[in-house]
Order: structure tokens, then sequence, then C-alpha cells
């Protein structure tokens, strides 16, 4: 297969500069079909490529063919506004595999996917549509989602079956109760990643009751990031670890939309960010690897600007040759890994652009990182004896360049690093809580007292002084009906306690009013104001609040709640067990797929120029 896509590349090139056009005479008759000339065409290209005639013959044909198909399908557009869309199926499908669809544009996604199962024959719910690196959404339009005539779509099952038609119903039973699953396990990803993302929004979750997502930099300590992409952020690497954890286990599948989904995320954060960590690049490179992995890789049509934006992000992570990560972290062993993957991903993509040379190029530069990354099983043995993991012994091996002192040093170090940081960093997630619950206790809401602590840097004292400084961060509300206390006037007990303060009895009724009968709010309020409410604030509190929310019980009975509680808690564990332990697993890996992979492209271009000619 590759050396096919090798030769219809090198094939189209030649087509290209020699300007000829296979569509017209002496190529193609008045009648499109295949003229004499075509004969002569392929045996100059295979004397050129020194490989077989007929095969070349074929393979011009096959793109004499697809350009009339394509001449056909532009004047149809033209005259009929029907589009072309080439459909990409599953690698499952040896034959036929890219395929032509008529359709016009202003159907719905949902549409358009009905249309590709009824006609290539899949089951129509365990089917997603990839169409410019995006997946298709059902309830808008083709034209909506900027789908346009000639585009390529990819056709990703939810189920994987080694015929087109089972005859056996209970074989196509399980087959349908698998893809059920693995749909559902799709939106509790995405309902668990919002769920986390939106704790870690919030910052108020106990950090030893309660799962949470939190941003570390390189060294493991959490950073701070603006609010309005935080959210954002959380979810793009929630879905990059999910797609790498179907990754992993080779559901690839399943691990593109994940990707996709990623990708789309990260695009919300401001470019400063995604150039100054390397998460953004992995994520490009874990695309185009899925791809290529799906044997979609023509689908990808833009994969050499993805693999130089992954390789730009890195010289802007790393620092040239690698000085700011040695800085940081003493070595670059580990992360040769992904500079190993990204030069084999450009030697795949150049073999398949027919660029034989630059593809030579990349993938010894592959074979000899790998040559360097090599780990020989008997230091990995060494360190499992010691008590430490397969995945800390690989990484620490490469960090120290096959030293096993040296690694057991730098993991034991490490860990104890680790530790340190993480208990530092509970402890700080603890001390803001208990500020947040400290200023809640004296009548401010979370949202009040969040923005407060972190207009404050943390510091309570400060966070206390602003609040009392703008009173009106109070009408910053949670929508919980907890706290809530609306009173339609101050009782006399209340005027009373505060008149006893020392404060005069209207303005001591207006403060109630303001601040819904807390006497501590008032209380604290006019006494920072010298005796009397600032004159900017609202004195009805009917004109800045929203009404109370609708406590869940005044609307689900308990066990309705208890069972959504119970979905949420499902939906959470099951992105935590796809979260690794490890904060640089995605730096292990065996090296085994990548080994196979090199050693069978550079075959291919190592036999390219001693092939013998067959006629």
């Amino acid at each position: 297969m590759a050396q096919k896509k090798y030769l219809q590349a090198k094939l189209t090139q030649f087509l290209r500069e020699d300007r000829i056009q296979l569509w017209k005479p002496p190529y193609t008759d008045e009648n499109k079909k295949v003229g004499l000339a075509l004969k002569d065409l392929a045996k100059k290209y295979s004397d050129k490529l020194e490989c077989c005639e007929n095969e070349v013959e074929k393979i011009i044909e096959e793109i004499r063919c697809k350009a009339i198909e394509r001449g056909t399908g532009n004047e149809n557009y033209r005259t009929t506004g029907i589009a072309t869309i080439e459909v990409f199926l599953p690698p499952r499908l040896k034959k036929d595999r890219k395929n032509l669809l008529e359709t016009r544009l202003l159907i719905t996604g949902r549409e358009l996917r009905s249309k590709i199962a009824e006609t290539f024959g899949f089951q129509e719910n365990y089917i997603k549509i990839v169409i410019n690196k995006k997946q298709l959404q059902l309830g808008k339009t083709l034209e909506e989602q900027g789908v346009a005539h000639n585009v390529k779509a990819m056709v990703l099952e939810l189920k994987q079956s080694e015929e087109d038609v089972r005859k056996n119903f209970q074989l196509e039973e399980e087959e349908q109760n698998e893809a059920e699953l693995k749909e559902k396990q799709i939106q509790r990803t995405k309902r668990g990643l919002e769920i986390l993302a939106q704790r870690a929004a919030e910052t108020v979750v106990d950090p030893e009751m309660t799962p949470y997502l939190d941003i570390a930099n390189q060294t493991g300590r959490s950073i701070r990031i603006p609010a309005s992409e935080r959210k954002a952020l959380m979810l793009a690497m929630g879905y990059h670890e999910k797609g790498r954890a179907f990754l992993k286990r080779k559901e690839y599948g399943i691990a593109l939309p994940c990707l996709l989904d990623a990708d789309k995320y990260f695009c919300e954060c401001c470019r400063e960010l995604l150039d100054t960590v390397d998460n953004y690049a992995v994520l490009q490179l874990d695309i185009v690897w899925c791809y290529f992995r799906l044997e979609q890789l023509e689908c990808l049509d833009d994969a050499e600007k993805k693999l130089n934006l992954a390789q730009k992000c890195f010289k802007n992570c790393y620092g040239e040759n690698h000085q700011r990560l040695v800085h940081i972290k003493g070595n670059c062993g580990k992360e040769k890994v992904l500079f190993l993957r990204l030069y084999l991903l450009q030697g795949i993509r150049n073999y398949h652009s027919g660029n034989d040379v630059e593809a030579c190029e990349y993938l010894n530069k592959a074979r000899q990182l790998l040559k360097e990354l090599y780990i020989d099983p008997s230091k990995v043995d060494n360190l499992l004896q010691l008590g430490f993991t397969a995945q800390e012994a690989r990484l620490g091996l490469r960090a120290c360049d096959g030293n096993v002192d040296h690694a057991a040093t730098h993991i034991t170090n490490r860990r104890e690093e680790l530790a340190q940081i993480r208990k530092e960093e509970k402890e700080k997630k603890r001390r803001r809580l208990e500020s947040i619950r400290c200023l809640k206790g004296m009548g401010y809401s979370t949202h009040a007292a969040q923005q407060a602590l972190h207009a404050a840097s943390g510091n309570l004292d400060e966070a206390l002084k602003i609040l009392l400084s703008n009173p009106q961060m109070w009408w910053l509300n949670d929508s919980n009906p907890e706290t809530d206390n609306r009173q339609e006037s101050p009782s006399q007990e209340n005027i009373d306690q505060l008149v006893y303060m020392g404060f005069d009895a209207l303005v001591a009724e207006a403060a109630l009013r303001v601040f819904r009968g807390n006497v501590q709010l008032a209380a604290q309020t006019l006494a920072h104001n010298g005796g009397s409410l600032p004159p900017d604030l609202p004195l009805s509190p009917e004109d800045s609040l929203s009404p109370p929310a609708t406590s869940p019980s005044d609307s689900a009975g308990t066990s309705s709640a208890s069972t959504d509680e119970d979905m949420e808690t499902e939906a959470v564990n099951e992105i935590l067990e796809d979260i690794p332990e490890h904060e640089e697993d995605y730096l292990d890996s065996t090296l085994e797929d990548e080994e196979m992979i090199i050693a069978e492209y550079l075959s291919y271009v190592e036999n390219m120029k001693s092939a013998t000619k067959k006629n």
C-alpha cells in the first residue's frame, strides 16, 4: 500500500513537470476511453523509475480515470449545484476504500451520515464522519460547516467486523451492543471532563475528598491560568489524555474524535500559551500518528503543516538545542522519544508524497534516535529488582544515558521532589479552601470570595479589605437557595443590634435591607465606611439580584438526584482511570511499533533504486 502511494505521488509529479493532461487526447479519446499514447507514457516513466511497466500503466490509468471523474463532477456541480464528496472508508474494507458520493450541500450532517451508511452498508448510528479535521455536526447543514465540493470525508466505525453483512443474528446483536457501549463511553468522556474542568475552575473542592484536575508546569507545580482560558485548556488536555489512552489500546477510531476535540479546545487558548507548552506539539504528533495508523493519512491535507507546527512548538518550549529543557530538568534524554516520532512521521509523509530523498533523510534521523534510545532489558530488570516500575526504569535510563546507578538516583530524587511538590500544592489548595469558607462564614458568596482572593493573591486579610472596600461584590451570587436569605424588611431586633453598636437607626435599616438582614456584613460595611453606606451602592437589592434558584429537591425526587450523582461519579471515574499517574507518561514508549515502521519504510526507500525491472 505504501509503495503504491509512493508511485502515485512520483507519477503525479512527473505528469505535472511534463504538463501532461491525461483527460485530453491523445491519452483519452472522444468517448473518454484510454488512448494508445498512455502505453508509451507508461514505458517512459517505468524506465525513469526502474520499475514494472504494467504497474506504472495501471496507476497512470487510475490517475486518468480520477481526473475524468473530477472533471465530470466539476461540470455537474456548476450546472446543478450537486457536490461530489470523496469518501474514505475504514481499513477493513480492503477494496474500493475511496469512493465518490454526490450530494447537495444544503442537507444536514445527519442526512449525509444516513446517506453514507445506506450507500456503503454501515449502521447509521455507529459511524462518525470526519471532514476538514472536524467531526461532522449532525444538526447543521454541510454548507454551514464549511463542507465544499470535492472535499474528503473519512468514515470512522465505532464497531469492528470482518464482514459487511453478518448472517448470524447473535453476532450482529453483540456488535450492535459493542457500538452502543462505545458511543455511551464517548458521551461519558465528554461529561466527565466537563465536570472535572468545572471543579478546577471553581477551586472550591476539597482536595482530599473530591477528584479534580490541575495544570502543572514541567516541574510539577501548579500554574495560574487566566480564568477565560482555564476551562478550555483543561478540556483540551483532558480530551488529549483520553485520546492517548485509546491510542495505547490501539483503538484509533475512538481516539481520533477525542484528539480532534482536544485540538478544538486548544485553539480557544491564546497563541502565546500554546507556544510555551509542549502539550499542543505532542497533540499534533498524536493526530498525524492516528491518521497514519488508520491508513488514512491522505485525508489529512495539512499533515505537513501539523508536523512543522509541532517542530516549531518544541523549539519554542525546549529552546534551541534543548537548552531550556536541560536547564529545567537537567537532561533531554526522555524528550528524544517525541523527536523520533516527529522524524518518523515526516519521513512517512515525504515518502507518500514521492519525496524519496527527504524521506530517506528523516527516516535515517529517526533510526539514529532509535539507536540512542535503545534500552538494555537487563538494565530494566535491575531497576525493577530495586522496586521501581518498568515505566520509571525506561524514563530513568533514557534520562541518564543508560547508566543504571545514575537512573536509580534520578528516579529516587524525582519521587521525593514530586512528593514534596504535591504536598505543598495540596496544602496551598487546602489553605485557599479554608479562606473561602472563612469569607463565606462572614456572609459572602463563594464567587465573591474567589474573586477577592484571586485579586489578593490568596491573602485572606487583603481579600477581606477588598470586599469591604467593594461591598457591591456581595452580589456576586452562586445562585444557591441556601445563601439567598432575602427579607422584605429587617427585623427590629437586628436594627437594634446595629444601633447598639453606634450606628444611626435609618442607616442601619437601609444597610440591613441591602444585605438582606445579614447583621455582620451590614456592620462591617458601615464601620469600614465611617457609619454610612457607599454612595454607589444600590439600596434596593432587587435591582441587582436574580431570583432565587429552585432547589433540586423542589423539582426532582431524591432518587432522581441520586441517580444523576451516580452517573456523574461514574463519568468522572472513567476519566480518572485513563489519566496516568506518572507526569511523564507521554514520554514513555517501548518504541516497538516505531522500530518496525522505521525498518519497513527504510526498506521501501532502499529497495527503490535496486528494484529489478519486471516486464
